[in-house]
Formats: C-alpha cells, structure tokens, sequence
C-alpha cells in the first residue's frame, strides 16, 4: 500500500503504478497537537501543561491526537493496511511530509515493512523509480518538524493571552507571523512620519543636424543634471522628513528652473562626452518558491496563497515538479529538456554554449530538491496542454515554463550610451544635461521569458530599449523644447505580497514554504488588509506591534527570528539537540551549565529567563492603556490627538475644555482609514460629527427624546429611554438613500415603527409583518420571509399585495436581475464576464457561474481591476461549496464500509477513484511500462 497526502495525487500515482499497487490518501496531516480543552483526552486534563498540549517538564513531549475529522481516514487506512504485505509512506519530500509519514507510521503501527518513497514530481518514470529505489524515514527532518510545531506552540500559547488581556480578545501572536506584521507597521510608520519635498528640473529634447540611419530619430530626450558643476538634486538626494542629504547638490526652485529654461531658450548647446559600454543581462535562475509567488505577483496579481495553490494543483497533476524548495538547481535531465526545447523553438544560436546550472546558498541541504520547472524528462510546451489547463493553471505552467527555457539559453547583449550635453544660459550659467539610452543587439533569453519589474520599483525592464542618435563628441544641438517641470519625493511604497515575500527571504525570517499562509494568517487576524494590492497594517496591528517591541524586543527582533531558523536548520541537519535547546527557549537555564558556550537564540533566551519568564515578569507591568493609546499630532490648540484601540475597534480621542471642566472628546475611527491617511484635517472632520447624536425632537407617543447618531457600522436613530427603564430602547437603520443632516424626526419615527405589521394572513390566521434587516427589506409570515424590491414598500404593502407575494413560489436570486454596477472582463478560469453587483452584503463579483465574491476592505467599486475581480473568485473558489458531512469521503473515494471485493471493482476505474485496492502480492511487480504520452 502506497499512502500519499491528496485524493488527486492518489487518483495519478495509481494510474502509474497499476494493479499490484493500493494507493490511499491521509488528506493531509492525520494528527497534531490539541487544538483547544475540548481536544484534551481526559486522562490529562488536570495536567497543568494540557492547555498547551506539550510536556514542558518531561523533554517537551508533544500530546498529539488525531483530529476529529480524521478519525474516519484513520479507520479507513488500518482496514486497507490489513490487506497488504508493505507499506510505503509516499507523502512529500520536505521537512512537513517527513513528518506526517511519522505521524502515519505511530498512528497506524502497521505489522508489515515500512519504507520512504520520496518522488519530486508525478510522472510515470518518477513513481516508478521512487517505488524501486525507497530509503528510511529521516529521523533528523522529522524532528526538525516538530521542534519547529512545538515552538511555534509554545510561543502562540504564551504570547497570545498576552494580547487577550492587554489589546483585544482572539489576537493571536506568532513566531513569523508577528515579524512579517512588524514589517509592515514599521514601513507604514515611515510613511506617517514622511515629510515631502518638492524639486525642480528642466526636461528638454534636443536635436541633432547630423544624418541618421535606419532606426534612429534625429531628437532625443534629456534632463539637466548640473548647474555650474554642481548637481541638481533629485529624489534620491533627500531624507524622509524632505531635507537635503548633502550640502553638495544644488535644489532648483520654480524661479530658478523657469529662468534658467528661458535663459537657455537661445542657447547652443555642444555634447561635451559620449560614453558607450557593452550591456549583458544573463537568464533569471529557475523558479524556487519563494521567486514563483514574487513573479506570481507581479506578471499574474496572483496573491502568493493562490500562486501556491494553483502550483499545488499543476503538481498533482504531473505538470511540475514539487512547489516547495529553496533550490534553484536542475537536474541534468532537466537541463537537456529545456536546452532541446530551446534549440527547437528559438534556434541553436540562442542556446547557452554549455548547460548553465543556478547554485544558491540552501540553509537546509535536505530540502535543497530541483527548481521548480516542468515535470518529465521532455517538456511539454504551454501550446501541447492548452486543452488539458485553463485559467489559472495555464497562466502559472506558461510562466514555470517560459522560466526553465530561457535559463538555459544566452545572455542578452546589446549597448548602453551615456551623452553629456552642455548649453550656457543668458544668465552666464553653464547647465549640463544628461540622456541614455540602450540597444539590445542579440535578445537571447529575452525571447523567452523577460521578469516584470515591480510596480514600487521605478526601474526598466530587462528588454526596454530606448535608442539615441548617432552622436560624437563635439557635436552641436539645438533644443526643441525645454519644460521646467516640478517634482515631489513620495513616501516609502507599501508592501505588496511579492515585495514583503522579498523582504522576509532577504531577512532570512521564516521559510519560502510558509509565506503564503503566514500572510494569509495576518489578513485573517485584521491585522492586515489590502488596498488595491497593497498591504496596509490596522491600528490593531500598531498596538500588538507596539506592546511586542517594548516588552518582549526579542521576540519580534528581525535578527534574533533569523537566528532561530539557523538554529533550526542545524537540528533538521543532526547538529544540534531539540530537547536541549528548547529547554534553553523556554525556560532559559544556567549560563554556568553549557559552560557559557549558548550562544545566539540559546544564550539570548537564557539571559532572558526563558520565554516563561519573560511572559511572566512582563505580564504586570504592562499597561492596557498605554499600549493601545497612539498619539498621532497635536491639534492647533496644541492638544493630542490620540487614537485608541478600544475593545469594539480604534476611535480617536482628545481632551478639551468646556465651560471650565476639561472632558473626553471622542470620534469614531473609519475601519477603511488607512493610518498614514489620518492627518488634521480629517481628525477634525471626524470630531465635528456628532457621537452622542443630534435630537430630533420628541416622539408624541412616548415623550421620548429621538436621536440621530453615527454609529461603528453606520448612521441610525434611536430613542433615549429613562434611566433605570428595563427595555431596551428602539433603533433603526438609515435607509441607503437617508443620511444624517437631512434625517426628520417623522423619517425617524418611521424607521422606529418598523417592524410594521401589515395584516392578518385569513388562511392561516399568522400575522405579516413588514422588516427591514441586514438582507434589506422584506414580509415575514411566520418562518417565511419574502423579499421587498424597494425600501419605501416597508410602509406602503398591504396585505393583498403580501398575500400575493406568498403566493408566488419563492425565486432565489431574484434581485441579481438589477444592472450591474460595472462591467469587467472575462474570468481567465470560466471564461465568462465577470461583473460587479449590489447584494445584501454590499458589492461583489460574479462571473455568473455561482460563485459570488464579496469587496473586500479597500475594494472600490469603481477602481476594480480584472485581475483583481479574478483573484476574488479564485480564492472563493478554492473554498468549494459548503462541505456536507455524510459524503466528506465520497468526492474521491469509495465509503469505508466497503468490503474488499468492491475495492476490486473500484480499481477497475482509477481514473474517477483514488484508489486501486487489489491486494497486493507478496512480490510487487510493475504493471505499466508505456512511456508518459
């Protein structure tokens, strides 16, 4: 019996190895530890270390279970194991795939030989030399794996009650996670404090009298650069808070680069040097993770989560190799498929003279496996599987492939030229202008494959070409026009997926493997969210950021975290002992005991007490207020302007004087404010709106007082009851077409009568009623509730018209018939239109297939890109439809309860079935030979 993670690996691998072969799948990881009390077995709920599910006085043994909803797979797999002769634990090859076939091996405790089979990719020859050549469990990966679970348990579990109690329930604290939040926050810090400069420059285009071949134009763009022989400051030449950098470059002003400009207007102008150099631009390295959700990113807008599961998907499918390595090595298979693929597409002059291999520095060499690049020993042309992918699929294989080819070809060449210019104005100013240019003159590679360049970066890609004209030194000019234009400095970019997965390998924090869920994870806390595609941090995440800084610094210390997987990494290699060093992390210990050799994570740990210790000596000392106070500036009164993290979300705060007494003045805080957004203005704005609500009268029936208030989740109206009063006091919701300043207290009280009832249903003697909820309005009799077209209807149905309503069979999906509220393209995986609607929820998209996407926070309607619309129902997508609990199993499988004479048959269709359950005799023999098609 073969064991594999996925039903749709299962459902390949038995393709391959045939009849003699039951292949099964796990679904993942079978056990882990307790996930909350509940999970605890009884027999150690008293424990005092249950709650964290290790035994920290015991060598930190970890409590694992299997979770409840693998209980049923377990069976599963111990029924199938009674009926072979071998096991073979064919999970993946990493450090997380070494562990679940651990976990496989003591959870099932076959009675039969157990052997590893690794395979890097879901080919034919693959599988079956991974079936033919199988080693032994690698004892080092796997308990590398789990010291890194344990410590990330460890951490969690201490840090995060932390959190609970000093910010905000269900916070969550995490090795990485945190660090990439603190990332985040410091770069929107940056742009808080930014301070902008404005500069000026003169943009000309100059022209040549000299004859120009084929391809040349006689004019060309330049920029001064020098006046009198000092340089003109640009960008980069000043600081964050808009001060020059050096005394040496000289600021040009409006005044100065509109006279200089009109001084030089009859200027000559003569190219005082010509600088010409060979360019070279060698092929990118094959993908590795960590570059396949940066690339991803940047040429697809796929989110790194959806980069990976769609490279999930290609693997295993048998298109590419394993998604998950630090490696940017090929085998040498590899290298001649995709030298023989180039020779044949883009002719032997464009291939690399002798096969070109990409080394790295690979901190764990047991995970140092292939680049990720098209499986098979011949790659298959995006053109040769354009029937079998769509959409995402194909885009990500093109992309993989396009990458492999063009590593094994030539280097780009071409020619770069650097022209000074130098023109003297009336004034007696001698002014310097620069321009050049580049020509690519052999493309090599870049027929293949050119990488997009970050939207952040300013820079030019890799085949831009701007071309200047033939130009010798001495040469005169004359200028066509001369544009004094102004500049201003821009803040620090926000992080985009692809540029934060950059950040955190350069750091060496966390590994490529976990980008992916870790930003995924800070999304899902409210951490962080997204405007357009940038990351911006919540005033949550300043808090939590802030609170880790200054009492638990090491915690969240970039170098310190980067040690740690160093650390980490010498235990997965066998160089260090697990039980020793978490001993060191967690409860610190003894300088005196290693003879005062710890050192990096071991030593920092033990000076601190260890991470127990350092949670509990901070625990107290620190102060809730203090922690979730943010002071943003002062007002033109000098007093501060606050914004605090309060348990229902941030508000802004200040303290100001009336009638003598000083007081709190509060404001709501918009959850779509972005921090470095909230300036002054915006602040006062937000103080001049009302928080406990504009009266709008007296209701004549009760003599209470209504009023209209800005609330979290939008304005409403409610009614001020007596102190003491027991009931609770009436409110509703403004309607979309009401606002505040126009609100009446007759439009209130219209909104405070609902529900209304509208009648008595004669037939069934049930009462109708007239409500508006968050689905919007509609009649309720009894437990059926029908739909309103319009808000206005909830005071003006009457029963005959609700009678008629019932009457009609209910018709779901009724108000998607209202127009769209913008038009995008077709989705790259349904191929249909994709549009923007209003539902009950608020905007989404749909491509009209069912899946519906809801905006997210910084989605704007009019703004919505495609790609951005695709990303959205990719990933609902990928959510599937509501799981149904009696046929979890039954997507890809045969029900448990199936005898052995069923798994037969069931082996007969292995193409719609994961498993081939003949049982297998004593000698496995191979039943498929034919060559991959």
């Amino acid at each position: 019996m073969v064991i594999v993670e996925s039903p749709a690996k299962a459902r390949k691998i038995a393709d391959y190895l045939g009849s003699s072969y039951i292949v099964e799948s796990s679904r993942g990881h079978i056990r882990d530890l307790p996930r909350g009390a509940a999970d605890v077995p009884a027999k150690y709920k008293g424990e005092s270390w249950a709650r964290l599910g290790v035994d920290v006085d015991n060598s930190f043994e970890p409590l694992y279970i299997v979770t409840p909803d693998k209980k049923s797979t377990v069976t599963e797999l111990k029924d199938a194991l009674k009926e072979v002769d071998e096991l073979y634990l064919a999970t993946d090859g990493d450090r997380e795939g070494e562990a679940i076939a651990w976990h496989l091996l003591e959870t099932l405790k076959p009675k039969v030989p157990v052997r590893r089979m690794v395979f890097h990719e879901i080919t034919e020859s693959a599988i079956q030399a991974a079936a033919a050549n199988p080693r032994d469990l690698d004892h080092d990966l796997v308990d590398a794996q789990e010291t890194r679970h344990i410590l990330d348990r460890l951490y969690g579990y201490e840090v995060s009650p932390v959190l609970w109690k000093k910010v905000m329930p269900k916070l969550s604290a995490g090795r990485v996670q945190s660090v990439a939040t603190r990332v985040i926050v410091e770069r929107e810090r940056e742009r808080m404090a930014f301070v902008t400069a404005s500069y000026w420059g003169i943009d000309a285009i100059l022209r040549t009298a000299k004859q120009q071949g084929e391809g040349n134009t006689p004019t060309f763009k330049a920029a001064l650069t020098a006046v009198d022989g000092a340089r003109v400051a640009t960008g980069r030449d000043f600081d964050s808070r808009g001060q020059l950098k050096s005394d040496e470059v000289r600021r040009l002003d409006e005044a100065d680069a509109r006279r200089l400009a009109e001084g030089l207007a009859s200027s000559e102008y003569t190219v005082s040097s010509v600088e010409e150099k060979p360019y070279t631009r060698k092929p990118y390295a094959p993908f590795m993770t960590s570059t396949l959700q940066q690339e991803g990113g940047r040429k697809l807008r796929f989110s790194a989560e959806r980069t990976m599961r769609t490279a999930q998907r290609l693997y295993e499918n048998g298109y590419i190799t394993y998604m998950r390595t630090d490696s940017t090595t090929l085998s040498e298979t590899a290298i001649n498929a995709a030298r023989t693929q180039a020779r044949d597409l883009y002719g032997d002059e464009n291939v690399a003279e002798s096969p070109r291999q990409y080394t790295r520095k690979v901190k764990n060499a047991q995970e140092a496996h292939e680049a990720i690049r098209p499986a098979g020993d011949s790659f298959r042309t995006p053109g040769q599987v354009a029937s079998e992918l769509a959409g995402d699929e194909f885009r990500l294989y093109e992309l993989i492939w396009q990458r492999t080819i063009a590593s094994q070809m030539r280097d780009a060449r071409g020619t770069t030229m650097t022209v000074r210019i130098t023109g003297t104005a009336a004034t007696g100013e001698e002014c310097t202008f620069s321009a050049s240019g580049r020509t690519i003159t052999f493309p090599g590679f870049l027929r293949a494959y050119v990488e997009t360049v970050d939207d952040q970066s300013g820079g030019e890609a890799d085949d831009a070409e701007s071309r200047l004209p033939r130009l010798a030194e001495g040469d005169a000019l004359s200028a066509d026009e001369l544009d004094p234009s102004g500049h201003q400095t821009s803040p620090p970019a926000r992080y985009t997926e692809a540029s934060l997965v950059k950040t955190l390998e350069e750091r060496g924090i966390g590994r490529p493997s976990t980008y992916a869920s870790i930003i995924n994870t800070i999304q899902e806390r409210g951490y962080v969210w997204k405007k357009g595609t940038a990351l911006v941090p919540s005033w949550i995440a300043f808090a939590v950021v802030g609170l880790l800084e200054k009492h638990f610094e090491r915690l969240v210390d970039y170098d310190f975290t980067a040690t740690l997987e160093d650390e980490l990494d010498a235990i997965a290699a066998g160089n260090a002992q697990r039980q020793t060093w978490l001993s060191h992390f967690y409860f610190g210990g003894d300088d005196t005991a290693t003879n005062g050799n710890a050192s990096g994570v071991e030593g920092a740990m033990t000076q601190a007490g260890g991470l127990k210790k350092l949670v509990g000596d901070n625990l107290e000392g620190i102060d809730a207020r203090e922690v979730n106070s943010l002071r943003m500036f002062a007002d033109e009164h000098g007093r501060d302007v606050v914004v605090r993290v309060g348990r229902y979300g941030p508000y802004l705060e200040r303290m100001i004087t009336e009638d003598g007494e000083e007081r709190s003045q509060r404001a709501n805080l918009p959850d779509d404010v972005p921090p470095d957004e909230l300036d002054l203005a915006l602040a006062e704005q937000l103080f001049a709106t009302p928080q406990e609500g504009r009266s709008l009268g007296t209701d004549p029936e009760s003599g209470h007082e209504i009023l209209a208030k800005e609330g979290r989740f939008g304005p409403y109206v409610t009614e001020v009851l007596p102190e003491g009063a027991k009931e609770k006091p009436r409110t509703g919701s403004l309607f979309k077409s009401m606002t505040l300043a126009e609100m009446t207290l007759d439009d209130a009280l219209k909104l405070l009568s609902l529900p209304r009832v509208v009648g008595t249903d004669p037939e069934s003697g049930v009462e109708i009623t007239a409500q508006n909820g968050r689905y919007g309005p509609y009649i309720k009799k009894d437990k059926d509730s029908r739909s309103l077209d319009s808000e206005d209807k909830l005071f003006t149905v009457t029963l005959e018209e609700a009678q008629k309503i019932f009457a009609q069979p209910k018709q779901r999906g009724r108000a998607a018939a209202k127009p769209p509220l913008k038009e995008l393209g077709k989705d790259p995986v349904s191929g249909e239109q994709m549009v923007v609607k209003d539902g009950r929820f608020g905007p989404y998209v749909t491509d009209g297939t069912g899946y519906n996407a809801s905006l997210r926070k910084g989605d704007d309607v009019e703004t919505l890109t495609d790609e951005r619309a695709a990303e959205l129902l990719a990933e609902k997508r990928a959510k599937g439809p509501a799981p149904k609990k009696a046929t979890a199993r039954s997507s890809s499988k045969s029900p448990a309860s199936k005898s052995t004479a069923s798994k037969s048959t069931a082996s007969k269709s292995t193409a719609s079935k994961s498993t081939t359950a003949k049982k297998a005799p004593a000698k496995k023999t191979t039943t498929r030979t034919s060559p991959t098609t």
